[in-house]
């Protein structure tokens, strides 16, 4: 199914978009991915510091599922359009059922189990961009931009819901319980794909694929000055807005109320459900593209207001119209599809994610090792100012597109 680059008149609706059958199937196997990944980090975190004891190992075992993501997207990306993506996200979900499987049994000391976890976490980017390049071919034009809000909500209700059904999991069954619950959702999502999606032939055929491949295309996107200003735009500004999400749990300590750390980060995941669901399908796609740039200045000037330190409930609602922001994103998705070669689209949306996951993490660490010399409440504003500078600064990419 091609797009088309014209702004439609009107937006589409979440029903057009769920009644197509492809994608209901697409986001059935993601929410069931992002289920299991949550349950898994959590349970996985869990095994490692009972297991020593160790915060700093129990922070890397929950971090091991992210940083595969920037070496992944680094070596093996250009595989995301050489091979069908049924068969890229089937596979990986078996890869992923098997180690929760190995996790489970508890037959590895913590450091191979790390080292597990973070080899067979490679693949993940070339699956996670094959499901992404994937998603115009199901639905076109408003619709896509529709499917993208779908997704990007789904995955903020999972860290809203994710976390406490996981611990509340791990109560009842204990973490290797979970971990065998996470291995049979992976399985559940690899039979929904394998019987129920449509098997797609790969974007580029012909010659070789592999790291040196993944280095020339990602170089050949980033030189084009288009693709180039839309990744920094969908890069940065919200990465400076995750720095500040670094240092909650501090604040919340500073604050004197230790507990609603809990609360501060679901606010954000509030917020980005709330601003996709709002501006996704109650404003016009012309008006989204008129708000891309306020909406994305408001990722970091609610962070102003953490100077005075204020209290958990106003706190909580300064992160909620931050995460509201994130809805500036949705425009963007248009323009970035169209502006990347078909035979390439699945690399660059694979290097869209990479780059994206890669600086929020390094992010949130800036901010943690700020958060070692100031308070707290003036690295959640020093993270807002930057976020607004890096607005800002593409504030032409934000701009809605002049038209011939």
């Amino acid at each position: 199914m091609t797009t088309t680059s014209v702004v439609a008149p009107r937006p589409a609706t979440y029903r057009e978009v769920f009644a197509v059958g492809q994608f209901r199937v697409l986001f059935g196997s993601y929410t069931l991915f992002l289920i299991g990944e949550t349950v898994r980090m959590l349970a996985l975190s869990v095994t490692v510091y009972a297991a020593t004891g160790s915060p700093l190992m129990s922070a890397l075992a929950y971090a091991a599922g992210f940083l595969p993501y920037a070496l992944g997207g680094t070596l093996l990306l250009a595989f995301a359009d050489r091979w069908p993506p049924r068969a890229v996200m089937v596979g990986y979900e078996v890869l992923r059922a098997v180690v929760s499987a190995v996790l489970a049994a508890g037959l590895l000391p913590v450091p191979a189990m790390l080292a597990l976890v973070f080899v067979t976490g490679l693949p993940g980017a070339v699956a996670s961009a094959s499901r992404a390049a994937l998603l115009p071919d199901l639905l076109d034009g408003d619709h896509y931009v529709l499917g993208r809000a779908v997704f990007s909500m789904a995955a903020g209700g999972t860290q809203v819901l994710g976390f406490a059904a996981g611990g509340m999991l791990i109560v009842a069954v204990g973490a290797p319980g979970a971990l065998w619950i996470t291995a049979a959702t992976c399985l559940a999502s690899a039979a929904l794909l394998r019987l129920r999606l449509a098997d797609h032939p790969c974007r580029r055929t012909g010659g070789s694929a592999g790291v040196s491949e993944t280095w020339r295309v990602n170089r050949a996107l980033l030189r084009r000055p288009t693709v180039r200003a839309l990744l920094l735009a969908q890069w940065l500004a919200p990465a400076l807005m995750v720095g500040a999400e670094g240092v909650l749990v501090p604040y919340a300590e500073r604050v004197g109320a230790p507990d609603a750390a809990g609360l501060l980060f679901a606010a954000v995941a509030a917020g980005m459900f709330a601003g996709n669901l709002i501006v996704g399908r109650l404003v016009s796609p012309a008006g989204r593209e008129r708000l891309a740039g306020p909406l994305a200045l408001a990722l970091g000037l609610p962070l102003l207001g953490f100077a005075p330190h204020p209290g958990p409930a106003y706190a909580a609602i300064l992160m909620a119209v931050s995460g509201f922001g994130v809805a500036y994103q949705l425009p963007l998705a248009r323009r970035f599809l169209h502006a990347v070669p078909e035979t390439q689209r699945g690399q660059a949306f694979g290097l869209l994610l990479t780059g994206t996951m890669t600086l929020q993490g390094l992010a949130a660490g800036a901010a943690g090792a700020l958060g070692e010399a100031v308070a707290p409440g003036l690295v959640v504003t020093l993270a807002g100012a930057a976020s607004v500078i890096a607005a800002l600064m593409s504030w032409r990419t934000l701009s809605p597109p002049r038209r011939p």
